[in-house]
């Protein structure tokens, strides 16, 4: 029974207005006592704004101080945008999770399998299965995307019919995995759907987006018609490309050698489940000097110019024992994510000044991507006739234009929601309720550091103007006892006069000291603050920049 006070609620913690970070609470009840299930618990990669912080996490703060209402966590695939911040998140939460088979394996072999990680009660589902969670029912519909066993969540409430797609497109022909699974979103869509959550992701590109077909077929042309080794990097996670790439070297007598240590996790989990069946083991990295060079296909890590990953050590001739030379022909089966171009450049170029042969997707289709364009998502909205529109995994930009595209096919509800906002759903259609606690944390190396702290403010600030360090000895006097310590980091050497920056910044303790009445030299604190800022100011006035400045002011 549905009592008047009642309410369905999504609440996404990330993922909107945003590319990655996926965490979207879903709730039921009345206000503060509502039960909740949590779709996804990703991250993002940080980029050179946070310098020292490799992986940014959702701030989950406002469902782990209800964490008892927390019925599950449910992931639709197994992508790090959808599952990464799991293992990092997951013992503030300490609520069972709800996958596929390929996701618990992905997440034990990966993330789980990292020293001191927690142990996750893991509870698989099939691809079409159902769970209960409170009042929840919960059915993993199959969709094709570039990871195998990809679901849209049928979530059914009290309420009515929540769609929410996760990433998808249509594919026929997806070489691995199920496709989407056009006859079940039709049957929902007579069922009524209440709301549709949905990828914006490609809002932006008109028409279909290209099956894995076109591009193992392409794959196939291209490891036929190269005289020497072929190399062809890819997401480790794409299944349906892995097993492209060895049916091709399999057709030319090609023997295929897998290098990176992300390929080995997940060719691991893809033959338990029987997606590589058919294929012969891979060789190992060792064989690859004894293989003829018209006989051999490496398959390798660092598509997206990861420094330590095997293309980028084999580009700068690093690798110890992985060689191209002239003749060889390199294929970058994926797309460069933002943020990546500098460092999958530098990789280009060096392959170009040793005479090797790049193939990439400007001239060839060796990748497409695992979102639908616009085509396919009017398919999907007059498969399922949604009620409600709420555009989600997406930029701003992208939100916008899927809002008004969902307008232009006749959606009548459609609300652009940001992280944060509490949406409620109902029949009457969807409106921003209040705004919860939400934002970003930064994985610092064994810690989680929120966004707003003053770690990565003060390191950016390093990165841009250094730091001045400063150590006094006062007498009881007010006077100095000896020279000052100066350490800089950071500075230039000289101004553009010729003096040397350590002696600017020895002048200026100095002279501020000097400066300063007898009674306020006793204080070391005011003598701590006038050296930061007056030394703050020298060095500004010689150089156009402000430095971190640390003084030290020791009583003797």
């Amino acid at each position: 029974m549905t009592r008047s006070s009642d309410q369905l609620v999504f609440v996404p913690l990330g993922g909107l207005g945003e590319i990655g970070m996926n965490a979207a609470l879903y709730g039921f009840g009345p206000e503060g006592r509502r039960k909740w299930i949590l779709v996804d618990c990703g991250l993002s990669f940080a980029g050179p704004e946070v310098p020292g912080v490799d992986i940014v996490l959702p701030d989950l703060t406002y469902i782990v101080e209800d964490k008892e209402n927390l019925l599950g966590i449910v992931i639709t695939h197994a992508h790090e945008d959808h599952i990464g911040a799991l293992a990092a998140l997951w013992p503030a939460l300490r609520a069972p999770v709800y996958c596929t088979r390929f996701a618990a394996g992905l997440l034990a072999t990966r993330r789980l399998s990292e020293p001191g990680a927690p142990k996750v009660p893991m509870h698989v589902v099939a691809q079409g299965g159902r769970i209960t969670l409170g009042p929840f029912d919960i059915e993993f519909v199959p969709v094709a995307h570039s990871i195998p066993e990809s679901n849209a969540l049928a979530i059914r409430t009290p309420v009515g019919l929540v769609v929410h797609t996760g990433d998808w497109k249509i594919d026929p022909t997806p070489q691995v995995g199920l496709p989407t699974d056009e006859a079940r979103l039709r049957e929902l869509g007579e069922e009524g759907v209440l709301a549709l959550v949905c990828d914006s992701t490609n809002v932006m590109r008109d028409g279909i987006s290209p099956s894995e077909a076109d591009v193992a077929a392409k794959l196939k042309e291209l490891v036929h018609s190269a005289p020497a080794r072929v190399a062809v990097t890819t997401f480790a996670s794409n299944v349906a490309r892995l097993r492209a790439v060895a049916e091709a070297a399999m057709a030319d007598q090609r023997e295929v050698v897998v290098v990176g240590r992300a390929m080995d996790r997940v060719i691991d989990v893809a033959r338990e489940c029987g997606y590589l069946e058919g294929i012969p083991a891979f060789r190992s990295v060792d064989t690859y000097g004894y293989l003829p060079r018209d006989k051999v296909v490496a398959l390798l890590t660092g598509s997206q110019g990861e420094p330590r990953a095997a293309l980028s050590r084999i580009a700068s001739d690093d690798h110890p024992e992985i060689t191209l030379a002239k003749g060889d022909r390199v294929i970058f089966s994926s797309r460069t994510i933002p943020g990546n171009e500098k460092a999958v450049g530098n990789i280009l170029n060096a392959l170009a000044r040793d005479n090797i042969e790049i193939i990439t997707d400007r001239t060839h289709l060796v990748h497409v991507s695992g979102h639908p364009r616009r085509e396919e998502m009017a398919r999907l909205y007059g498969w399922l006739k949604p009620k409600i529109a709420i555009p989600a995994h997406g930029e701003d930009l992208h939100l916008s234009e899927h809002a008004a595209f969902a307008r232009g096919v006749g959606v009548k509800h459609v609300l652009r929601a940001a992280n944060g906002d509490v949406v409620g759903i109902s029949a009457e259609g969807a409106r921003k309720l209040t705004e919860v606690r939400h934002g970003r944390l930064y994985q610092d190396g064994m810690l989680l550091v929120a966004a707003q702290e003053r770690t990565v403010a003060e390191r950016r600030k390093l990165s841009f103007a250094g730091i001045v360090s400063v150590a006094v000895a006062m007498d009881e006097k007010g006077e100095l006892a000896g020279d000052p310590e100066i350490a800089l980091l950071g500075l230039p050497v000289l101004a553009k006069d010729g003096t040397s920056f350590d002696d600017i910044v020895a002048d200026a303790v100095e002279d501020l000291i000097a400066g300063m009445p007898k009674a306020k030299r006793r204080d070391s604190e005011a003598v701590r603050s006038a050296l930061e800022r007056g030394i703050r100011s020298a060095v500004n006035e010689e150089w156009g920049k402000k430095p971190l400045v640390n003084a030290l002011v020791i009583e003797v």
